[in-house]
């Protein structure tokens, strides 16, 4: 007969791995992807190093959902951003400003999550990343050419290009942890140019 685990036993087990997770977040927001060795999270957690291991069987599965859960918070941030019913243009820069602005608030970690050399299951998670932040972009346009407010092009090509282009432009300031006082306008601008349109202006 199969072992079947009691619910105390998965109640402790899934307490260990947020314990785990919460860990590996602290290393990551400080230190970056290299940082997050099973050993220098299971001490950050105060637990033995086969303790980690019994939750996550390798450093890159451990970092792969570490990078969902932290993915997950930054891709509902700026859904947060575009919902709310007015102008597409303000939709937009305020998706671009939300993530130029949480980035920039949190350089090391907005860095491993764009830049950072990491594993290619880490990678495949910073694929899912952009790609969830391009179709938040995506939907916003695709709503404006069909309301006419936009010129004819393809959105996801459009949004991919900005999510491109605004996460180069991030990774140099993001790289030195600092970044000119003018660059989030800057970005807004840059979006909103390329949209097409008539986008207001963008208060410095």
């Amino acid at each position: 007969m199969a072992y079947r685990r009691t619910a105390a036993v998965q109640a402790r087990l899934d307490a260990q791995r947020e314990t785990v997770l919460a860990a590996a977040t602290e290393l990551l927001a400080e230190r970056g992807y290299a940082a997050c060795s099973v050993a220098a999270v299971a001490d950050r957690a105060g637990i033995a190093t086969g303790s980690v291991y019994r939750s996550f069987p390798s450093k890159a599965e451990l970092v792969a959902e570490l990078f969902r859960s932290v993915v997950g918070r930054e891709v509902a941030a700026v859904r947060a951003a575009a919902a709310f019913e007015g102008d597409l243009h303000a939709q937009v820069a305020s998706v671009i400003g939300t993530f130029a602005g949480r980035a920039l608030g949190a350089p090391r970690l907005a860095y491993a999550l764009l830049a950072e050399p990491v594993d290619p299951e880490v990678e495949a998670e910073r694929l899912v990343f952009r790609r969830a932040f391009r179709d938040v972009i995506a939907d916003r346009i695709a709503e404006g050419v069909a309301a006419g407010r936009l010129p004819a092009q393809d959105p996801e090509l459009t949004a991919a290009l900005l999510v491109g282009g605004v996460g180069e432009a991030l990774v140099g300031p993001l790289a030195d942890g600092r970044a000119p006082a003018d660059l989030i306008p800057a970005l807004i601008s840059f979006a909103l140019r390329a949209l097409g349109g008539t986008p207001p202006p963008v208060s410095s």
